[in-house]
C-alpha cells in the first residue's frame, strides 16, 4: 500500500511539472487572454470599448504658454530677440465624438470630433482677457509675404501705414488665442473673400471640429483598431511633394490597438501638424499602478534631409528645408509663414535656440510622449507639446521689417495633456488582475508539481531510513551481554 502511494505521488508530481512546462512553452493561457483582448477591442455599439472611444472619460487639459518680446525696437535694428515665457493659461478640453455612423457592415466608423475649451482659472497664471502679450504681428507679416513682388505690394504698404501696423503687436491672450477682427485682413477680405478677417491662433476652433474622420473598427483585424482611412473625404493629403509624405497613417492619438510591443512604431495622424508622424519605444513604467510603455516621437520625424532623405517631401517649395526640428506648415495655413517645432526648440538644430534669447529646452517639460498599457492599448497618460513659430526676415519692400535678422520666431506653445482618472484606472487594474490570474495558471500547476515532488522525495527518504534501521536491528544478536 505504501509503495502504491509513493508511486502515485511521484507520477502526479511528474505529470504536473510536465503539464506546466508544456503550457508555458505553448503559451496556451496567454493565447486565451490575447484572444479575449483582441475580440473585445472593437468599435461596436453597446460595448465599453465603443463608449470610451466615443466619449473619453479622463479629463484633457490644454495649456497655452506665450513668449512675450521685451526688446522689440532692438530686434528691428538687428539685435537678438529677448523673450520671456508667460503661462500657463489652462483650459479644460471636452472632445466627444458626434454624428457617429457605422459603415461597410461595421468594419468602418465615421465621426466628427468637435472640441470645446473652458477656462480653468485655478490652473492658470492670470486672466486671458486682461493679460497682454507683445509678439509678432502675424497678419501683417503674412500680408507682406503674400504681396511682395506683386502689383498689390504698394497697396499693402499704404494700408500698413494707414493702420499704423508694425512688425510687433500687443494683444490680450484671449485675442491671440480665439481671435480678433484685424483691420488689415478685413480690407483684404473685401478683395479676397476666402481670407478670414478674424485672426487667432485657435480662431473658430472652440466648439468646432477639424473635419470628418473615417476609422477602421478593428472587426477584421485588431491591428487596424481606430486606424484612420479617410479625413475630410480623402484618403491622402495634397500639401506635400511626395506620396509617402501625403499618406494618412495611424490613429488620431487617443486610442491604439491592443498587444503593443516595444519593437513596433506607433503611427499618428495630426491635423495640427498637417501630417502623419510616428513614435518609438522609449521606456517602461507605471501609471496609477498600471504597467505602461512610453513612446516618444522618433528623432527621424523632424530630422534634416541629410539624416532622413524621406523628409524632403515636407520641404515646400521643393528644396527649401528649414532644418532639423522645424516643419514649415504654411501650405496648410493659407500661406501664413507658420513653422512648427517642439517647445523651446527641443531636439531642434542648435541655431534656432541660439537665435532667440530665452529658449531653455528641457526633456521633462517639452517632449511629447504617450504612456500606453501594452496589453489593452489604452492611453493612461500623454502630453502633446507643440510650438507655433513665425518665419520673419527683412523685406526691403516694406520698411516695417527694419533690419531684422532672418529668424524662426517663437510665438507660443501648447501642452495638451491627459491623465487617466481613478475610476478608469481601478477598472483597468481589475481587468489586468483577471488576465494575470489566467496567465498564472501554469505557474500554479508547476508549484503543485514541485510540492508533490517534495512530498515524494520526503516519503522516499523516510522509507529508505526505516529500511536501513530495520536491517540493522535484524543484524544485532538476540542475547546481549
Amino acid at each position: 500500500m505504501k509503495s502504491l502511494c509513493l508511486v502515485t505521488v511521484g507520477v502526479l508530481a511528474m505529470t504536473l511539472l510536465i503539464a506546466s512546462i508544456s503550457l508555458l512553452v505553448a503559451h496556451v493561457f496567454q493565447t486565451v487572454v490575447d484572444l479575449q483582448v483582441k475580440q473585445g477591442t472593437v468599435l461596436k455599439n453597446g460595448t465599453e470599448t465603443f463608449e470610451a472611444w466615443e466619449d473619453p472619460p479622463p479629463p484633457v487639459y490644454m495649456q497655452f504658454y506665450f513668449f512675450n518680446v521685451t526688446n522689440p525696437l532692438e530686434v528691428l535694428q538687428g539685435a537678438t530677440p529677448l523673450v520671456e515665457e508667460i503661462g500657463p493659461y489652462t483650459y479644460r478640453e471636452y472632445r466627444p465624438r458626434v454624428h457617429v455612423q457605422f459603415l461597410d457592415n461595421g468594419t468602418k466608423v465615421s465621426a466628427l470630433n468637435p472640441k470645446t475649451y473652458v477656462f480653468e482659472p485655478e490652473k492658470s497664471v492670470g486672466d486671458p482677457e486682461v493679460d497682454l502679450i507683445r509678439t509678432i504681428n502675424i497678419p501683417a507679416v503674412t500680408a507682406m509675404e503674400w504681396t511682395r513682388s506683386t502689383p498689390l505690394q504698394f497697396a499693402t504698404e499704404v494700408l500698413l501705414l494707414l493702420y499704423q501696423e508694425s512688425l510687433f503687436t500687443v494683444r490680450s491672450v484671449h485675442e491671440l488665442l480665439w481671435g480678433y477682427k484685424d483691420r488689415l485682413l478685413s480690407t483684404i477680405h473685401v478683395l479676397h473673400p476666402e481670407i478670414d478677417p478674424v485672426f487667432g491662433l485657435f480662431s473658430k476652433m472652440n466648439g468646432s471640429d477639424d473635419g470628418e474622420y473615417v476609422f477602421l473598427s478593428g472587426e477584421t483585424n485588431y491591428l487596424n483598431f481606430s486606424r484612420i482611412v479617410e479625413w475630410k473625404g480623402k484618403e491622402s493629403l495634397s500639401w506635400w511633394t511626395t506620396e509617402a509624405c501625403n499618406m494618412i497613417n495611424g490613429t488620431d492619438g487617443t486610442s491604439f490597438h491592443p498587444l503593443i510591443s516595444k519593437d513596433e512604431n506607433i503611427y499618428i495622424f495630426s491635423s495640427d501638424f498637417c501630417r502623419s508622424l510616428f513614435l518609438v519605444y522609449d521606456s517602461s513604467g507605471a501609471v496609477a499602478g498600471v504597467p505602461t510603455f512610453r513612446f516618444v516621437p522618433s528623432s527621424m520625424v523632424f530630422a534634416n534631409t541629410s539624416v532622413n532623405p524621406a523628409n524632403a517631401g515636407f520641404c515646400v517649395p521643393a528644396g527649401n528645408c528649414p532644418g532639423t526640428g522645424v516643419l514649415n506648415v504654411s501650405v496648410c495655413r493659407q500661406g501664413a509663414p507658420i513653422f512648427l517645432s517642439a517647445p523651446h526648440f527641443y531636439q531642434a538644430d542648435p541655431k534656432f535656440i541660439e537665435d532667440i534669447e530665452g529658449m531653455h529646452p528641457r526633456k521633462e517639460y517639452h517632449e511629447t510622449f504617450l504612456d500606453i498599457n501594452p496589453l489593452t492599448g489604452l492611453v493612461l497618460r500623454a502630453a502633446k507639446r507643440m510650438q507655433v513659430n513665425v518665419h520673419v526676415r527683412k523685406l526691403p519692400e516694406f520698411f516695417e521689417t527694419g533690419n531684422i535678422r532672418t529668424l524662426i520666431f517663437p510665438v507660443m506653445y501648447i501642452n495638451e495633456s491627459v491623465l487617466i482618472d481613478e475610476a478608469s484606472a481601478s477598472k483597468l487594474r481589475h481587468v489586468l488582475l483577471e488576465a494575470s490570474v489566467v496567465t498564472g495558471i501554469p505557474f500554479v500547476i508547476m508549484a503543485l508539481g514541485i510540492m508533490f515532488g517534495i512530498v515524494f522525495i520526503v516519503l522516499v527518504c523516510r522509507s529508505q531510513r526505516i529500511s536501513e534501521e530495520s536491517t540493522e536491528e535484524e543484524r544485532s544478536p538476540l542475547i546481549r551481554t
